[in-house]
């Protein structure tokens, strides 16, 4: 399965760089120690056909003697002179009598033996009727070599972690304009759509997806300012011809109340049927206004939401009156920084809402309480239960749940939502234990 975890580009390139690097670093120890071990092998293997011209060329002296033991001793080279049979001198800790035809890879003076569970690098020269071998075990010449990569390997580790830290600095403080273009993309709103303008030097990589989030807002911009004009437009042509029709409704049942009750009663439905839209035009005319991301451009101001909540009960009595509603508050003191309009309007579509979906003689219960620095206004109202699939819709525009009777432009919730988005709080719709639906606002 894949990886579904956001990928950091950052660590990305750094661990790129720095493995690229790590790669180039082990090529060039590599190649160092085939270069080094190439020069190893010509210089001991030069210092020994010098001794061996040491040997064979001088008189075997004293002098000459205690040269060679010191060379000896000083490249742990072991020699054997002989004249005919006759050992004229020897190094006393080696066997070169066992040598035989153990010699591989011999090439002119030069080759390898294995004697003693060691490797030696072999050398033998002949000069009239004398023979001289030599031999150095590989060791003597490996160990000096490994001690030498050991402080190359140790110097590329230290610029290696430098490196790390340089790399990640730098990186760190390319990915600057992404940051800077992030933070230009976030302060943008719906009422500043104007095109992003990155910071200078401009980077190459950045400028195809600026340009697509510039014409991407460029479009927005217009069908946003499309959609409002026409919701403006729409509402603001069909209020005159409905509050015209409203008037003209009103006069029709005053005049013909007393003489004809059935027309009376059909102009009393066209009444609430033109009364519901000019509701629905005043919603939406509320929703075109109301932008969640403006609260600079609200009025912001400390309410009383306990005295609020009591005018909007005060406003709906005659609604709850008609299917004996009862209200069941718990209420107190809680000031917050709101706008009063709006919150009002909030609330009232709460309780409207609750009144309209609680059974005839129910109650709704409407609670303000403090939890720390949270206010928390909770109203809920009884009813014969509300499936998950409708929770999770509700504040959506136009959305009314199939099969209802009751009366509604499915406008409320949605008005609600977006008035409580406007001042920076949370609304949640839950599960009543009363049955109906459960509505919480925090406020914080």
């Amino acid at each position: 399965m894949l990886d579904q975890h956001p990928i950091s580009l950052q660590n990305r390139l750094v661990k790129s760089s720095m493995l690229s690097s790590m790669l180039a670093g082990v090529v060039a120890l590599i190649l160092l120690l085939v270069i080094s071990l190439y020069q190893n092998m010509q210089t001991h293997d030069n210092m020994m056909d010098e001794i061996a011209d040491l040997i064979l060329v001088s008189d075997i002296s004293s002098h000459v003697g205690n040269e060679l033991d010191d060379l000896s001793e000083q490249f742990d080279i072991k020699y054997e002179l002989k004249l005919d049979e006759l050992i004229l001198i020897e190094s006393q800790d080696l066997a070169f009598s066992q040598i035989g035809s153990k010699v591989f890879f011999q090439n002119d003076h030069f080759g390898f033996v294995w004697l003693e569970g060691r490797l030696f690098r072999y050398y033998s020269e002949q000069s009239d009727q004398q023979i001289l071998t030599m031999l150095q075990p590989m060791s003597a010449r490996v160990d000096q070599l490994f001690k030498s990569l050991l402080g190359y390997g140790g110097v590329l580790i230290i610029l290696w972690g430098i490196q790390w830290f340089i790399l990640h600095f730098i990186i760190r403080r390319q990915f600057r304009s992404i940051h800077q273009l992030s933070k230009l993309i976030s302060q943008k709103t719906v009422k500043d759509l104007s095109p992003i303008t990155p910071s200078k030097p401009e980077l190459k990589e950045l400028q195809p997806i600026v340009s697509q989030i510039n014409q991407m807002m460029e479009r927005l911009d217009r069908a946003i300012t499309a959609e409002q004009r026409f919701t403006a437009d729409a509402s603001h042509e069909l209020r005159s011809p409905l509050s015209a029709i409203q008037m003209r409704l009103q006069l029709l049942k005053r005049k013909y109340q007393s003489d004809h009750e059935d027309l009376s009663q059909d102009l009393e439905q066209i009444l609430k049927d033109v009364s519901r839209g000019s509701n629905i035009l005043e919603n939406l005319l509320l929703l075109a206004r109301l932008d969640p991301s403006s609260t600079q451009d609200v009025p912001i101001q400390s309410i009383d939401l306990d005295r609020l909540t009591k005018e909007v009960l005060h406003s709906v009595q005659p609604l709850s009156q008609e299917k004996n509603i009862q209200f069941k508050t718990e209420l107190g003191n809680h000031a917050i920084n709101a706008n009063p309009e709006l919150m009002f309007s909030c609330i009232r579509n709460l309780v409207d809402n609750a009144i309209r979906y609680t059974p005839p003689n129910g109650i709704v219960d409407i609670s303000i309480k403090q939890n720390n620095n949270e206010i928390l206004f909770v109203i809920e109202n009884e009813g014969h239960g509300i499936e998950q699939t409708v929770i999770d819709r509700l504040g959506e525009r136009f959305y009314r749940k199939l099969g209802t009777r009751t009366s509604g432009s499915g406008l409320g919730l949605s008005i609600c939502r977006k008035i409580v988005e406007l001042h920076q709080a949370e609304i949640v719709f839950k599960k009543s234990e009363l049955g109906g639906l459960k509505v919480e606002i925090k406020f914080h």
